[in-house]
Protein backbone atom coordinates (compact mmCIF):
# COMPACT_ATOMS: atom_id res chain seq x y z
CA UNK A 1 0.00 0.00 0.00
CA UNK A 2 1.51 3.54 -0.99
CA UNK A 3 1.47 6.48 1.41
CA UNK A 4 -1.35 8.16 -0.81
CA UNK A 5 -3.52 5.12 0.02
CA UNK A 6 -2.89 4.19 3.44
CA UNK A 7 -3.30 8.50 4.59
CA UNK A 8 -7.01 7.67 2.36
CA UNK A 9 -7.13 4.56 4.94
CA UNK A 10 -6.86 6.95 8.05
CA UNK A 11 -8.75 9.42 6.73
CA UNK A 12 -11.95 6.98 6.20
CA UNK A 13 -10.71 5.32 9.41
CA UNK A 14 -11.24 8.44 11.44
CA UNK A 15 -14.77 8.90 9.89
CA UNK A 16 -16.25 5.46 10.41
CA UNK A 17 -13.93 3.72 12.65
CA UNK A 18 -14.52 2.84 15.99
CA UNK A 19 -12.87 3.95 18.75
CA UNK A 20 -9.41 2.19 18.87
CA UNK A 21 -9.35 2.44 15.18
CA UNK A 22 -10.27 6.36 15.20
CA UNK A 23 -7.43 6.80 17.52
CA UNK A 24 -4.76 4.61 15.33
CA UNK A 25 -5.69 6.86 12.66
CA UNK A 26 -5.61 9.75 14.44
CA UNK A 27 -1.69 8.53 14.80
CA UNK A 28 -1.10 6.95 11.83
CA UNK A 29 -2.14 10.07 9.68
CA UNK A 30 0.33 12.98 11.83
CA UNK A 31 2.92 10.47 10.89
CA UNK A 32 2.38 9.68 6.88
CA UNK A 33 0.02 13.02 6.53
CA UNK A 34 0.80 16.15 5.77
CA UNK A 35 0.00 20.19 6.35
CA UNK A 36 -2.89 19.68 4.23
CA UNK A 37 -4.17 17.20 7.09
CA UNK A 38 -3.78 19.49 10.29
CA UNK A 39 -7.62 20.55 10.10
CA UNK A 40 -8.79 16.52 10.35
CA UNK A 41 -6.78 16.39 13.35
CA UNK A 42 -7.99 19.14 15.29
CA UNK A 43 -11.46 18.24 14.21
CA UNK A 44 -10.47 14.75 16.40
CA UNK A 45 -8.93 16.86 19.04
CA UNK A 46 -12.71 17.24 20.04
CA UNK A 47 -13.85 13.58 19.96
CA UNK A 48 -15.71 12.61 22.69
CA UNK A 49 -13.78 9.34 23.19
CA UNK A 50 -10.61 9.99 25.33
CA UNK A 51 -8.54 7.38 23.17
CA UNK A 52 -9.11 9.64 19.77
CA UNK A 53 -8.29 12.81 21.27
CA UNK A 54 -5.31 11.37 22.91
CA UNK A 55 -4.19 10.31 19.53
CA UNK A 56 -5.19 13.56 17.83
CA UNK A 57 -2.45 14.91 20.22
CA UNK A 58 0.33 12.39 19.42
CA UNK A 59 -0.92 13.25 15.26
CA UNK A 60 -0.53 16.66 15.76
CA UNK A 61 2.87 16.53 17.54
CA UNK A 62 4.28 13.92 14.47
CA UNK A 63 2.50 16.11 11.91
CA UNK A 64 5.25 19.34 12.45
CA UNK A 65 2.36 22.03 12.03
CA UNK A 66 2.82 24.00 15.29
CA UNK A 67 -0.54 26.49 14.02
CA UNK A 68 -2.82 23.21 14.18
CA UNK A 69 -1.26 22.44 17.80
CA UNK A 70 -1.46 25.81 18.89
CA UNK A 71 -5.12 25.77 17.97
CA UNK A 72 -5.92 22.68 19.84
CA UNK A 73 -3.23 21.75 22.10
CA UNK A 74 -3.24 23.61 24.81
CA UNK A 75 -7.17 22.97 25.60
CA UNK A 76 -6.03 18.82 25.61
CA UNK A 77 -3.61 20.09 28.15
CA UNK A 78 -6.11 21.13 30.23
CA UNK A 79 -8.24 17.74 29.15
CA UNK A 80 -10.24 15.32 31.71
CA UNK A 81 -8.17 11.96 30.84
CA UNK A 82 -4.57 12.20 32.27
CA UNK A 83 -3.41 10.48 28.84
CA UNK A 84 -4.48 13.01 26.70
CA UNK A 85 -2.87 15.97 29.38
CA UNK A 86 0.07 14.02 28.68
CA UNK A 87 0.85 13.69 25.13
CA UNK A 88 -1.02 16.92 24.56
CA UNK A 89 2.07 18.27 27.02
CA UNK A 90 4.39 15.93 25.13
CA UNK A 91 3.13 17.41 21.43
CA UNK A 92 3.59 20.79 22.61
CA UNK A 93 7.35 20.47 23.36
CA UNK A 94 7.90 18.28 20.44
CA UNK A 95 6.24 21.74 18.43
CA UNK A 96 8.17 24.27 20.37
CA UNK A 97 5.15 26.14 21.36
CA UNK A 98 5.70 29.17 23.06
CA UNK A 99 2.36 31.34 23.06
CA UNK A 100 0.50 32.31 26.65
CA UNK A 101 -1.70 29.88 26.34
CA UNK A 102 0.62 27.09 26.70
CA UNK A 103 2.32 29.37 28.99
CA UNK A 104 -0.53 28.97 31.13
CA UNK A 105 -1.61 25.74 30.10
CA UNK A 106 1.92 24.21 31.47
CA UNK A 107 1.55 26.60 34.89
CA UNK A 108 -1.24 24.73 35.63
CA UNK A 109 0.03 21.16 34.63
CA UNK A 110 2.42 21.87 37.41
CA UNK A 111 0.13 21.27 39.97
CA UNK A 112 -1.33 17.86 37.95
CA UNK A 113 -1.69 14.90 40.18
CA UNK A 114 0.42 12.96 37.32
CA UNK A 115 4.06 12.89 37.85
CA UNK A 116 5.30 12.90 34.28
CA UNK A 117 3.08 15.93 33.86
CA UNK A 118 4.44 17.92 36.23
CA UNK A 119 7.87 17.22 34.77
CA UNK A 120 6.24 17.81 31.16
CA UNK A 121 5.44 21.10 32.73
CA UNK A 122 8.99 21.57 34.31
CA UNK A 123 10.69 20.78 31.17
CA UNK A 124 7.97 22.92 28.53
CA UNK A 125 8.80 26.03 31.29
CA UNK A 126 12.51 25.61 30.99
CA UNK A 127 12.48 25.15 27.55
CA UNK A 128 10.37 28.51 27.26
CA UNK A 129 12.30 30.08 29.87
CA UNK A 130 9.72 31.25 32.29
CA UNK A 131 8.67 30.22 35.45
CA UNK A 132 4.86 29.66 35.01
CA UNK A 133 2.97 29.69 38.59
CA UNK A 134 5.40 30.42 40.75
CA UNK A 135 3.75 28.79 44.08
CA UNK A 136 2.94 25.86 42.23
CA UNK A 137 6.84 25.87 40.86
CA UNK A 138 8.13 26.89 44.08
CA UNK A 139 5.84 24.14 46.36
CA UNK A 140 7.70 21.10 43.72
CA UNK A 141 10.94 21.90 45.63
CA UNK A 142 9.06 19.74 48.37
CA UNK A 143 7.48 16.79 45.66
CA UNK A 144 8.95 13.08 46.87
CA UNK A 145 10.16 12.57 43.35
CA UNK A 146 13.37 13.90 42.68
CA UNK A 147 13.00 13.43 38.96
CA UNK A 148 10.48 16.47 40.00
CA UNK A 149 11.97 18.23 42.95
CA UNK A 150 15.31 18.63 41.59
CA UNK A 151 13.96 20.24 38.05
CA UNK A 152 11.48 22.28 40.30
CA UNK A 153 14.78 23.41 42.47
CA UNK A 154 17.39 24.24 39.33
CA UNK A 155 14.33 26.20 37.59
CA UNK A 156 13.97 28.14 41.15
CA UNK A 157 17.45 28.47 41.52
CA UNK A 158 17.27 29.79 37.95
CA UNK A 159 14.84 32.36 38.24
CA UNK A 160 16.06 33.29 41.91
CA UNK A 161 16.28 36.93 40.62
CA UNK A 162 12.54 37.11 39.63
CA UNK A 163 10.83 39.29 42.07
CA UNK A 164 7.62 36.97 42.24
CA UNK A 165 10.05 34.00 42.80
CA UNK A 166 12.37 35.25 45.30
CA UNK A 167 9.07 36.56 47.03
CA UNK A 168 7.61 32.72 47.06
CA UNK A 169 10.86 31.44 48.61
CA UNK A 170 10.86 33.74 51.54
CA UNK A 171 6.91 32.90 51.89
CA UNK A 172 7.87 29.01 51.65
CA UNK A 173 10.82 29.56 53.94
CA UNK A 174 8.47 31.15 56.64
CA UNK A 175 5.45 29.06 56.05
CA UNK A 176 5.61 26.55 53.33
CA UNK A 177 5.34 22.84 53.66
CA UNK A 178 7.96 20.95 55.24
CA UNK A 179 9.62 19.46 52.13
CA UNK A 180 9.81 22.43 50.12
CA UNK A 181 10.59 24.75 52.96
CA UNK A 182 13.65 22.66 53.43
CA UNK A 183 15.09 23.46 50.74
CA UNK A 184 13.58 27.32 50.63
CA UNK A 185 15.45 27.99 53.86
CA UNK A 186 18.67 26.80 52.11
CA UNK A 187 17.95 28.67 49.28
CA UNK A 188 17.39 32.23 51.11
CA UNK A 189 20.17 34.87 50.19
CA UNK A 190 21.76 37.02 53.14
CA UNK A 191 19.67 39.71 52.78
CA UNK A 192 16.74 37.69 53.57
CA UNK A 193 18.21 35.21 56.00
CA UNK A 194 18.75 38.74 58.06
CA UNK A 195 15.53 40.26 57.50
CA UNK A 196 14.24 36.45 59.17
CA UNK A 197 16.35 36.17 61.44
CA UNK A 198 13.95 35.75 64.56
CA UNK A 199 12.02 33.79 62.67
CA UNK A 200 14.81 31.14 61.91
CA UNK A 201 15.97 31.11 65.56
CA UNK A 202 12.42 30.28 66.55
CA UNK A 203 12.32 27.46 64.24
CA UNK A 204 15.90 26.45 64.91
CA UNK A 205 13.89 24.77 68.66
CA UNK A 206 10.49 25.36 67.61
CA UNK A 207 9.57 23.93 63.93
CA UNK A 208 8.15 20.54 64.25
CA UNK A 209 10.11 18.81 61.35
CA UNK A 210 13.22 17.84 61.94
CA UNK A 211 14.67 17.94 58.24
CA UNK A 212 12.86 21.82 58.35
CA UNK A 213 15.47 22.61 62.04
CA UNK A 214 18.64 21.01 60.29
CA UNK A 215 18.06 23.32 57.12
CA UNK A 216 17.94 26.14 59.47
CA UNK A 217 20.37 25.12 61.48
CA UNK A 218 23.19 25.19 57.94
CA UNK A 219 21.77 28.17 57.05
CA UNK A 220 22.36 29.68 60.21
CA UNK A 221 25.61 28.46 60.09
CA UNK A 222 26.90 31.02 57.80
CA UNK A 223 26.24 34.00 60.21
CA UNK A 224 29.02 35.32 61.41
CA UNK A 225 27.30 36.97 64.58
CA UNK A 226 27.84 35.59 68.25
CA UNK A 227 24.39 35.73 69.11
CA UNK A 228 23.76 33.24 66.34
CA UNK A 229 26.60 31.31 67.10
CA UNK A 230 25.28 30.74 70.62
CA UNK A 231 21.92 29.96 69.67
CA UNK A 232 23.68 27.18 67.77
CA UNK A 233 25.52 25.72 70.51
CA UNK A 234 22.24 26.43 72.98
CA UNK A 235 20.51 24.36 70.47
CA UNK A 236 23.14 21.75 70.38
CA UNK A 237 23.10 21.58 74.49
CA UNK A 238 19.56 20.89 74.57
CA UNK A 239 19.22 19.11 71.73
CA UNK A 240 17.48 14.98 72.33
CA UNK A 241 17.12 14.33 68.31
CA UNK A 242 20.19 12.29 67.00
CA UNK A 243 19.50 14.10 63.23
CA UNK A 244 19.82 17.60 64.53
CA UNK A 245 22.57 16.57 66.45
CA UNK A 246 24.81 15.37 63.80
CA UNK A 247 23.90 18.24 61.45
CA UNK A 248 25.10 20.68 64.91
CA UNK A 249 28.02 18.19 65.47
CA UNK A 250 28.91 18.94 62.09
CA UNK A 251 28.56 22.47 61.70
CA UNK A 252 30.16 23.69 64.83
CA UNK A 253 32.75 20.52 65.06
CA UNK A 254 35.34 22.95 63.31
CA UNK A 255 35.14 25.36 65.23
CA UNK A 256 37.20 23.78 67.74
CA UNK A 257 34.93 25.58 70.72
CA UNK A 258 35.41 23.83 74.28
CA UNK A 259 31.71 24.30 74.10
CA UNK A 260 31.34 20.87 72.14
CA UNK A 261 32.95 18.81 75.16
CA UNK A 262 30.20 17.80 76.90
CA UNK A 263 27.59 17.80 74.18
CA UNK A 264 29.76 15.51 72.05
CA UNK A 265 30.95 13.41 75.33
CA UNK A 266 26.86 12.73 75.49
CA UNK A 267 26.18 11.56 72.14
CA UNK A 268 29.34 9.30 71.79
CA UNK A 269 27.23 6.28 72.72
CA UNK A 270 24.58 7.03 70.29
CA UNK A 271 24.68 4.64 67.13
CA UNK A 272 24.20 7.13 64.59
CA UNK A 273 25.39 10.32 66.28
CA UNK A 274 28.54 8.80 67.41
CA UNK A 275 30.28 9.30 64.87
CA UNK A 276 29.70 13.09 64.56
CA UNK A 277 30.47 13.30 68.21
CA UNK A 278 33.76 11.89 68.11
CA UNK A 279 35.08 14.03 65.45
CA UNK A 280 33.90 16.91 66.99
CA UNK A 281 36.25 16.21 70.19
CA UNK A 282 38.96 15.85 67.81
CA UNK A 283 38.62 19.29 66.64
CA UNK A 284 38.36 20.48 70.49
CA UNK A 285 41.45 19.10 71.57
CA UNK A 286 42.58 19.30 74.92
CA UNK A 287 43.02 16.80 77.61
CA UNK A 288 39.58 16.04 78.24
CA UNK A 289 38.74 15.00 74.70
CA UNK A 290 41.94 12.70 74.52
CA UNK A 291 40.43 11.06 77.31
CA UNK A 292 37.47 10.40 75.58
CA UNK A 293 38.79 9.34 72.31
CA UNK A 294 41.41 7.10 73.99
CA UNK A 295 38.08 5.35 75.42
CA UNK A 296 36.59 4.64 72.67
CA UNK A 297 39.56 3.25 71.28
CA UNK A 298 40.30 1.04 73.97
CA UNK A 299 36.60 -0.31 74.50
CA UNK A 300 35.86 -3.29 72.67
CA UNK A 301 32.08 -2.35 72.68
CA UNK A 302 32.35 1.22 70.65
CA UNK A 303 30.29 0.85 67.34
CA UNK A 304 32.20 0.66 64.66
CA UNK A 305 31.68 3.65 62.63
CA UNK A 306 31.83 5.95 66.26
CA UNK A 307 34.83 3.46 66.32
CA UNK A 308 36.24 4.48 62.94
CA UNK A 309 35.72 8.36 63.35
CA UNK A 310 37.35 8.12 66.58
CA UNK A 311 40.72 6.91 65.35
CA UNK A 312 40.52 9.26 62.57
CA UNK A 313 40.03 11.84 64.65
CA UNK A 314 43.09 10.51 66.92
CA UNK A 315 45.27 10.36 64.23
CA UNK A 316 44.93 13.79 63.50
CA UNK A 317 45.34 15.31 67.01
CA UNK A 318 48.88 13.45 66.15
CA UNK A 319 49.12 11.98 70.55
CA UNK A 320 52.17 10.45 71.25
CA UNK A 321 50.24 7.53 71.41
CA UNK A 322 47.74 7.22 68.21
CA UNK A 323 50.60 5.04 66.26
CA UNK A 324 50.22 2.47 69.15
CA UNK A 325 46.25 2.53 69.27
CA UNK A 326 45.75 2.56 65.44
CA UNK A 327 47.90 0.01 64.15
CA UNK A 328 45.56 -2.91 66.55
CA UNK A 329 42.78 -1.39 64.79
CA UNK A 330 43.85 -2.48 61.22
CA UNK A 331 42.98 -5.85 62.21
CA UNK A 332 39.54 -4.97 63.22
CA UNK A 333 36.45 -7.08 61.46
CA UNK A 334 34.37 -4.05 60.28
CA UNK A 335 36.32 -2.68 57.34
CA UNK A 336 35.14 1.47 58.36
CA UNK A 337 36.83 0.78 61.62
CA UNK A 338 39.89 0.32 58.70
CA UNK A 339 39.45 2.89 57.04
CA UNK A 340 39.36 4.94 59.79
CA UNK A 341 42.54 3.74 61.57
CA UNK A 342 44.25 3.88 58.20
CA UNK A 343 43.18 7.93 58.05
CA UNK A 344 44.32 8.38 61.30
CA UNK A 345 47.54 7.30 60.11
CA UNK A 346 47.48 9.25 57.13
CA UNK A 347 46.43 12.38 58.72
CA UNK A 348 49.77 11.81 61.29
CA UNK A 349 51.98 11.10 58.40
CA UNK A 350 51.85 14.72 57.23
CA UNK A 351 53.66 15.56 60.09
CA UNK A 352 56.10 12.45 59.73
CA UNK A 353 56.41 9.70 62.16
CA UNK A 354 58.77 9.59 64.69
CA UNK A 355 61.88 7.18 64.42
CA UNK A 356 60.90 4.47 66.72
CA UNK A 357 57.09 4.55 65.09
CA UNK A 358 58.54 4.10 61.56
CA UNK A 359 59.26 0.26 61.00
CA UNK A 360 56.22 -0.26 62.56
CA UNK A 361 53.93 1.11 60.52
CA UNK A 362 55.82 0.21 57.37
CA UNK A 363 55.38 -3.63 58.30
CA UNK A 364 51.81 -3.08 59.22
CA UNK A 365 51.07 -1.24 55.57
CA UNK A 366 52.93 -2.95 53.58
CA UNK A 367 50.71 -6.62 54.63
CA UNK A 368 47.82 -4.82 54.62
CA UNK A 369 47.90 -2.52 51.05
CA UNK A 370 45.84 -4.92 49.14
CA UNK A 371 42.96 -5.09 52.24
CA UNK A 372 40.92 -2.25 50.47
CA UNK A 373 41.16 -1.72 46.66
CA UNK A 374 39.60 2.15 47.57
CA UNK A 375 42.12 2.64 49.88
CA UNK A 376 45.13 2.02 48.32
CA UNK A 377 46.21 5.40 47.38
CA UNK A 378 45.96 6.47 51.22
CA UNK A 379 48.08 3.47 51.69
CA UNK A 380 50.61 4.53 49.81
CA UNK A 381 50.42 8.04 50.83
CA UNK A 382 51.43 6.66 54.66
CA UNK A 383 54.07 4.97 53.30
CA UNK A 384 55.71 7.44 50.98
CA UNK A 385 59.29 8.59 52.34
CA UNK A 386 59.32 5.39 54.28
CA UNK A 387 62.87 3.55 53.46
CA UNK A 388 61.24 1.13 56.16
CA UNK A 389 58.55 -0.42 54.13
CA UNK A 390 61.65 -0.87 51.33
CA UNK A 391 62.51 -4.42 51.93
CA UNK A 392 58.87 -5.34 51.60
CA UNK A 393 57.71 -3.34 48.65
CA UNK A 394 60.18 -5.50 47.01
CA UNK A 395 59.05 -8.96 47.52
CA UNK A 396 55.48 -7.45 46.78
CA UNK A 397 55.41 -6.07 43.76
CA UNK A 398 56.01 -9.53 41.69
CA UNK A 399 53.80 -11.55 44.31
CA UNK A 400 50.86 -9.62 44.01
CA UNK A 401 48.20 -9.85 41.72
CA UNK A 402 46.28 -6.63 41.81
CA UNK A 403 47.32 -4.01 39.19
CA UNK A 404 46.93 -0.84 41.99
CA UNK A 405 48.82 -2.62 44.39
CA UNK A 406 51.61 -3.35 41.88
CA UNK A 407 51.48 0.42 40.93
CA UNK A 408 52.14 1.37 44.39
CA UNK A 409 54.30 -0.48 45.37
CA UNK A 410 56.34 0.49 42.35
CA UNK A 411 55.67 4.35 43.11
CA UNK A 412 56.89 3.63 46.66
CA UNK A 413 60.00 1.92 45.30
CA UNK A 414 60.70 4.99 43.16
CA UNK A 415 64.22 6.39 44.84
CA UNK A 416 62.73 9.90 43.88
CA UNK A 417 60.59 8.91 47.22
CA UNK A 418 62.70 6.58 49.44
CA UNK A 419 66.19 5.31 49.27
CA UNK A 420 67.98 2.59 51.10
CA UNK A 421 70.86 0.20 50.86
CA UNK A 422 68.80 -2.02 48.30
CA UNK A 423 68.04 0.71 46.00
CA UNK A 424 71.09 0.36 43.73
CA UNK A 425 69.15 -3.38 42.79
CA UNK A 426 66.15 -2.02 42.09
CA UNK A 427 66.41 -1.55 38.16
CA UNK A 428 64.93 -5.27 37.04
CA UNK A 429 61.99 -4.69 38.83
CA UNK A 430 61.39 -1.33 37.39
CA UNK A 431 62.20 -2.87 33.75
CA UNK A 432 60.38 -6.32 34.06
CA UNK A 433 56.94 -3.82 34.21
CA UNK A 434 57.61 -1.93 31.74
CA UNK A 435 55.69 -4.70 29.63
CA UNK A 436 52.76 -4.98 32.37
CA UNK A 437 49.17 -5.13 31.12
CA UNK A 438 47.91 -2.69 33.35
CA UNK A 439 48.29 0.81 32.34
CA UNK A 440 49.57 2.33 35.27
CA UNK A 441 52.09 -0.16 36.12
CA UNK A 442 54.17 0.41 32.91
CA UNK A 443 53.64 4.67 33.48
CA UNK A 444 55.20 3.67 37.49
CA UNK A 445 57.94 1.33 36.02
CA UNK A 446 59.20 4.01 33.31
CA UNK A 447 59.01 6.76 36.27
CA UNK A 448 61.21 4.91 38.63
CA UNK A 449 63.73 3.76 35.94
CA UNK A 450 64.09 7.64 35.45
CA UNK A 451 64.37 8.48 39.12
CA UNK A 452 66.64 5.26 40.05
CA UNK A 453 69.09 6.68 36.85
CA UNK A 454 68.64 10.28 38.10
CA UNK A 455 69.15 9.53 41.84
CA UNK A 456 71.93 6.59 41.40
CA UNK A 457 73.94 8.19 38.28
CA UNK A 458 74.33 4.99 37.08
CA UNK A 459 74.17 3.58 33.66
CA UNK A 460 72.27 0.44 33.75
CA UNK A 461 74.33 -2.73 32.03
CA UNK A 462 72.44 -3.58 29.37
CA UNK A 463 71.55 0.11 28.50
CA UNK A 464 70.88 -0.48 24.85
CA UNK A 465 68.39 -3.07 25.31
CA UNK A 466 66.68 -0.76 27.76
CA UNK A 467 67.02 2.23 25.32
CA UNK A 468 65.47 0.02 22.77
CA UNK A 469 62.54 -0.87 25.54
CA UNK A 470 61.90 2.69 26.39
CA UNK A 471 61.54 3.70 22.89
CA UNK A 472 59.28 0.64 21.54
CA UNK A 473 56.60 2.78 24.47
CA UNK A 474 56.49 5.60 21.49
CA UNK A 475 53.79 3.91 20.46
CA UNK A 476 51.88 3.23 23.47
CA UNK A 477 48.27 4.25 22.70
CA UNK A 478 48.48 6.38 26.27
CA UNK A 479 50.25 9.73 26.26
CA UNK A 480 51.28 9.17 29.94
CA UNK A 481 53.00 6.50 29.21
CA UNK A 482 54.69 8.21 26.70
CA UNK A 483 55.61 10.97 28.51
CA UNK A 484 57.28 8.75 31.46
CA UNK A 485 58.81 7.12 28.65
CA UNK A 486 60.76 9.80 27.10
CA UNK A 487 61.63 11.12 30.76
CA UNK A 488 63.49 7.88 31.57
CA UNK A 489 65.32 8.08 28.11
CA UNK A 490 66.29 11.83 28.48
CA UNK A 491 67.68 10.99 31.75
CA UNK A 492 69.68 7.83 30.42
CA UNK A 493 70.71 10.87 28.04
CA UNK A 494 71.76 13.45 30.96
CA UNK A 495 73.75 10.31 32.76
CA UNK A 496 75.52 9.76 29.90
CA UNK A 497 76.80 12.92 29.07
CA UNK A 498 77.57 13.80 32.57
Amino acid sequence: MTTEHQVAFFLRELETGDTWRRAAAAKGLGKLGGAEHAAVLVRAATDPAPEVREGAAVGLGRLGVPEAGAEVLPALMDDDDPRVRRQASLASLRLGLRDREVMDAYGRLLSDPDHHLRINALEGLRELGVPGDVPALVRLMGDPAYGIWGRAWAMVFEFKEDPDVEAEVVRTAQWGADAARVHAVLMLSDQHTDRLLPSLLRDLTDAASTEVRCAVAFRLARVKRPEVQDALFATLEAERDPEMAIQLLFLLGRSGDERLLDPASRWLSDERAGPSAATALGSVGGKAATRLLRALLTDSTTAARTLAAAATAYGDMGRWDAVWLLLPLLDHAAPEVYAGALRGLDAMADTEFRPWERAAVARALVARLHVAPTLVGVTERVLTGLAEALPGLRELVDRTTSPLVRTAALSLLDPHNATDAGTPHDLPLFVRHLDDVDTGVRQAAAKGIAHWVKETGTLPPDEERLRDRLTALDSDPFDYIREAAAEALRALDDCRNN
